[in-house]
């Protein structure tokens, strides 16, 4: 047993020079407590590490409720930054609950490794004290007891104010290329350094924070732009989305299209590709493209007379033509056509057979979960908040709504449902949704017939109009998963004590799991906005993911791995980040659901409007080529579910949201034969 030290003499003595310049409510300059000068239970000070300050540092005792407790003061009442230096040479995150004045403020704070326990780092909370003396202990949490703690400082609290939401934004100025935005300034409490604009979840430029209007300038003739603006303050925290404004750019008064492309040929026919090439088209100004099509379907868009086009389907044929573009949007008459049978499919893992519709009707049906007998899913609508019970023939029967749930005009509604796998014994099933401060995971009872119940589960995850991310699905471990997007605020994908940008692991009655690597819900962090979750026959966890306008992912999830956003979109050389197994660009992909059948992993797509199949090669951690399937056949691809007991997968479209423009009940729900 270590060494227990009760200090009461440091508790009238002020362990260190009085707070300095102490205005409001925290101090302007930190103002350090050294751990060896404090009360100390179940630890003793030590010196047999490099790196620490003052004359040694606390080893806690490896148990349960060891904790040290320092006295520090406050000239007046407020709130005030706690930074924690400690040391944590262990692979075991050692959380602890943090207390002023014998209530707990902070609980399972995380103290994760720190490579050796010669390498110290940094944990800060922000702590409310009150004007005097106040006694902040903290306390060990598990059995492994709290790491090294060197000492502790109290200064300024940490800004976690968001600014407010900017005003209607208004377009003026609109030209064929540019427009001028301007909108309602926010405010905050410390100062809006900068504000983002984003047309639809993609931003498209940024003003400094004393603007309230910016000239946009590379848009493109003849098309609608869907604005809001987001503030920024120094500290990354963002306001909520503006509303919104469509601003249509004018057509351009270059109405001359370029002219036909030269002779297209083919060439070099294999199971998932081909090769193109044909002759330049001319435009009285510039020729800025070709689109590589099938009728109005663009498979590749080039900037060159050759490409070779990947991702086809084997044992297909095709039809293809190219089209040349000037700056203007011009499109010149179609090349001729080339017609060819892409050659026979590798049997392995199987191939998409056939498709039919199983149900129509639907208006943006957002999540699909099947019940433990296999023999009906439940299925949401996200912007109506509706809960149905669908037969694997397609009859459908409402059980309910999801209580407070709230759109945003945008990602945000009723989202993932999760079925708890001991349904039968306690009816349990998890629902995703937007509510007025955030996003929740929320619990109800489902007797086969009807919801009831409604409990919160967890609620933080901060909302905003896009990037809520909003997948469930359950572990072979028993444990939920969630998938949170950083809710338009990038900087909270590489916090780790943040909700947001997350894959999040939890127990079913809403506790972080057990064994979770850094002590809290986090499973793995730097997500952009994850939506597709998929186990497979290994337990691994697969994950798809939203990029910004350079590259959407496929990731393989591993505890406690940092995937790169803000820093990486895509693959990067970034130091302790981890690259995705697969990537394509924006505009052939923007993944929502994934699903696994015979060890081929299926990505439904929503820009892309098709199904990518990626075949998983052996128990490896690598994927084999990709290949598309029903590319613009029907639209915006929401989510793929495996049908239980077949190599079946349920597919779903979400035409009626607010990029795909259709009309409500025109969404639908197909079934595919992996043959």
């Amino acid at each position: 047993m270590k060494l227990t030290r009760a200090l009461p003499w440091c508790l009238s003595l002020a362990l260190a020079v009085p707070l300095v310049g102490l205005t409001g409510s925290a101090a302007h300059a930190a103002t350090d407590y050294q751990a060896e000068d404090a009360m100390i239970s179940q630890g003793t000070v030590a010196s047999n590490h490099t790196g620490y300050t003052g004359t040694g540092f606390v080893d806690y005792t490896n148990t349960t409720g060891s904790y040290v407790e320092f006295t520090v003061s406050a000239a007046s009442s407020g709130t005030s930054s706690l930074a924690l230096r400690y040391a944590n040479g262990t692979a075991t995150d050692r959380p602890m609950n943090i207390s002023v004045n014998g209530t707990v403020v902070a609980t399972g704070v995380s103290f994760p490794a720190t490579t050796n326990w010669d390498t110290w780092a940094s944990k800060s909370v922000n702590v409310s004290l009150n004007a005097g003396s106040n006694k902040i202990r903290a306390t060990a949490t598990t059995p492994n007891g709290g790491p090294n703690l060197d000492r502790i400082s109290i200064g300024a609290a940490a800004d976690t104010q968001a600014p407010s939401r900017p005003g209607q934004p208004s377009c003026s100025a609109v030209t064929e290329d540019g427009l001028t935005l301007a909108w309602g300034a926010s405010t905050d409490n410390v100062g809006v350094t900068a504000y983002d604009i984003y047309e639809h979840g993609n931003k498209l430029a940024e003003a400094p924070g004393d603007a309230t209007s910016k000239a946009l300038t590379g848009l493109s003739p003849r098309t609608t732009y869907n604005l809001t603006v987001i503030a920024r303050d120094a500290a990354g925290n963002a306001s909520q989305a503006s509303p919104v404004v469509d601003c249509t750019t004018p057509p351009s008064s270059d109405t001359t299209p370029p002219t036909r492309p030269g002779t297209l040929t083919s060439s070099d026919v294999t199971a998932n590709g081909v090769d193109l090439s044909w002759g330049a088209s001319t435009d009285d100004k510039a020729v800025v493209g070709y689109d590589v099509r099938s009728d109005t379907t663009v498979y590749k868009s080039v900037t060159g007379t050759s490409t070779t086009l990947t991702g086809l389907a084997c044992n297909s044929p095709y039809t293809l033509n190219v089209v040349a573009r000037d700056a203007a949007g011009n499109v010149s008459p179609q090349s001729n056509t080339v017609t060819f049978t892409t050659k026979a499919c590798a049997t392995d893992g199987g191939v998409p057979s056939s498709i039919g519709t199983v149900s129509s009707g639907w208006t943006i049906p957002w999540g699909t979960y099947w019940m433990p007998d296999g023999q009906t899913a439940l299925v949401t609508e996200r912007d109506d908040f509706r809960v149905w019970k669908v037969a694997k023939d397609g009859t459908k029967t409402q059980v309910g709504t999801v209580p407070n749930a709230v759109t945003t005009n945008g990602e945000g509604g009723l989202l993932g449902v999760a079925v708890d796998p001991k349904w039968e014994t306690n009816h349990y099933v998890y629902f995703m949704h937007t509510a007025s401060e955030g996003n929740r995971v929320v619990r109800m009872t489902y007797n086969g017939s009807s919801l009831s119940g409604y409990t919160i589960l967890l609620q933080g995850i901060k909302k905003n109009r896009y990037h809520n991310g909003g997948r469930l699905a359950f572990g072979p471990d028993g444990y939920l998963y969630v998938s949170t997007g950083e809710a338009q605020t990038p900087a909270l994908a590489q916090d780790k004590n943040s909700l947001n940008g997350k894959i999040l692991r939890m127990t079913t009655d809403g506790k972080a799991a057990p064994g979770n690597p850094f002590g809290n819900y986090v499973y793995s962090y730097g997500h952009r906005n994850p939506q597709g979750l998929a186990f497979d026959r290994n337990g691994r966890l697969w994950e798809a993911e939203f990029g910004d306008s350079s590259k959407d992912e496929l990731n393989l999830i591993k505890p406690g791995a940092n995937y790169g956003w803000p820093t990486c979109e895509g693959t990067c050389s970034v130091s302790g980040m981890t690259n995705p197994k697969k990537t394509w660009n924006v505009s052939e992909a923007s993944p929502s659901g994934i699903a696994i059948v015979r060890n081929v992993i299926y990505m439904a797509s929503l820009r892309g409007e098709r199904l990518w199949r990626i075949p998983l090669n052996g128990d490896t951690e690598n994927v084999g080529t990709a290949t598309a399937y029903y590319v613009g056949t029907y639209g915006r691809l929401r989510t793929v579910t495996k049908v239980p007991g077949a190599d079946q997968l349920w597919l779903s479209t979400t035409n009626c949201d607010n990029n795909g423009g259709a009309a409500d009940g025109s969404d639908k729900i197909f079934r595919v034969s992996i043959d």
